[in-house]
């Protein structure tokens, strides 16, 4: 099992002066690394027919409308699934989650990966970076007292890479961002990008509720 996790929104609380309402995580999990392999092979391919670079990132928040679409209808059909926390800023009431980003965007990683129904065990996971070498030690180390145990471990190996030469985690950034902005009722696109990908969606977890 292999996991790439991404995210969409911002982990700060100043809402109404720049920050998001929502923040989102997605995991993006193959059970198999053939079928990822499969599916980085199918974005290259796209990335490609669209005129491209190799090095092109596909970000949801700087692609168009079209764009967007084209990306994930090519993967619609690959076998992945998608575990996400939606968190409503509103819903957050810890005062060391509002003051530090850091503590908020960690603690939201866990939770996602923590709480997964039994779906999610001794799998890969692949990050992606955040923060200066610091930050990625300590939150390589968090998670691994937060969710590994002598019994069960949730992931036995974590990387955290760079965006930009890795597809996959490109596909959970397409995908966080398709549902994030499901939840912006003032977009006329919100529900288009995500229902798209439904059927990929395995849960869709709205913290606080």
């Amino acid at each position: 099992m292999i996991i790439f996790i991404d995210d969409s929104g911002d982990p700060g609380f100043k809402v109404g002066k720049g920050s998001s309402e929502v923040f989102v995580i997605a995991l993006i999990i193959f059970d198999d690394p053939l079928d990822a392999e499969e599916t980085a092979l199918k974005i290259k391919r796209l990335r490609q027919g669209l005129g491209h670079h190799e090095k092109y990132e596909f970000k949801f928040n700087k692609c168009s409308k079209d764009f967007r679409c084209k990306f994930l209808s090519t993967v619609a059909d690959s076998k992945f699934r998608v575990r996400a926390i939606v968190m409503p800023k509103k819903n957050i009431y810890g005062v060391e989650l509002r003051r530090s980003r850091e503590s908020f965007y960690k603690y939201a990683i866990k939770t996602v990966l923590k709480y997964h129904g039994g779906t999610i065990s001794d799998a890969k996971v692949r990050l992606d970076g955040h923060g200066d070498r610091g930050f990625k030690q300590a939150m390589t180390s968090y998670l691994r007292r937060e969710l590994n145990n002598p019994a069960k471990r949730v992931f036995k190996d974590l990387k955290i890479v760079d965006s930009h030469t890795n597809v996959l985690i490109q596909l959970a950034d397409m995908v966080a961002g398709a549902i994030h902005r499901s939840y912006y009722v003032d977009k006329t696109d919100k529900d288009l990008y995500r229902s798209i990908i439904a059927k990929r969606i395995e849960d869709e977890w709205k913290f606080g509720r």
